[in-house]
């Protein structure tokens, strides 16, 4: 088995701190799940040689309605063409998800009023229930989700998976291995509890909204069991 993860992180603790959360959730071992920061190296199509599938992780320290700062952005969404066109099995989370919207002639906006921060119910729509990973995933699941920037409808050729009331959550590429998540199945309340402090500026007004969102967040099982299930149902076959 062998993996690329493609991070988007120019904090070196989260972006360790993202890979071991890949790996504990996937249960790869570190030679199966291969790190690219895009801040360093942009993927491109010699990169899916021999490889099985591809991860995408978030971005705190990046927006992708922000070309014009963030210079890899052209480049990680032609990769994510090339991934949808060549049927590379794909799991893209947070920060992947917007990215696979625009790839896919989606629109992603900006939210920074009214956007989801902690751990949130996910409503799973009827379609759910024949797909690969979803099938046994019960409704109203707890997830974590710290976004500012928001699909609120799925690109043409997907099928609309998992919703909140303020945006979508999940699809899935039809005819394609490809899933895409707004939450992040990769990160457990723990992580949620750590990572959140180090971007308490960014995404809190403060110490005491930082504790609020703490103290109300649950625990999130059956989100990160949907890693697992992607190496298991499509990626080992």
């Amino acid at each position: 088995m062998k993996a690329l993860l493609i991070q988007v992180r120019d904090n070196p603790v989260v972006l360790e701190e993202e890979y071991q959360s890949f790996l504990r959730y996937s249960q790869l071992n570190p030679n199966e799940l291969i790190p690219i920061n895009v801040f360093e190296k942009i993927p491109t199509s010699n990169d899916l040689s021999d490889i099985d599938g591809v991860f995408i992780g978030g971005a705190s320290e990046a927006n992708v309605l922000e070309p014009h700062i963030y210079k890899f952005m052209p480049g990680l969404i032609e990769f994510i063409k090339i991934c949808i066109d060549e049927s590379i099995p794909t799991f893209a989370s947070c920060f992947g998800f917007q990215a696979a919207v625009l790839a896919l002639g989606g629109e992603i906006v900006d939210d920074r009023e009214n956007y989801e921060m902690g751990t949130i119910k996910i409503e799973l729509t009827p379609a759910s229930r024949s797909d690969i990973l979803y099938q046994d995933t019960p409704n109203n699941f707890y997830a974590v989700s710290v976004h500012q920037q928001k699909a609120v409808e799925i690109p043409r050729d997907c099928q609309l998976l998992a919703k909140t009331d303020i945006c979508i959550h999940s699809f899935k590429v039809n005819d394609r291995p490809f899933w895409a998540f707004q939450f992040h199945p990769e990160v457990d309340r723990q992580t949620l509890v750590d990572r959140l402090k180090i971007y308490e500026k960014k995404y809190t007004s403060g110490p005491s909204q930082y504790e609020d969102v703490i103290q109300k967040a649950e625990e999130t099982l059956e989100s990160n069991l949907l890693v697992k299930k992607f190496v298991e149902r499509v990626l080992i076959k």
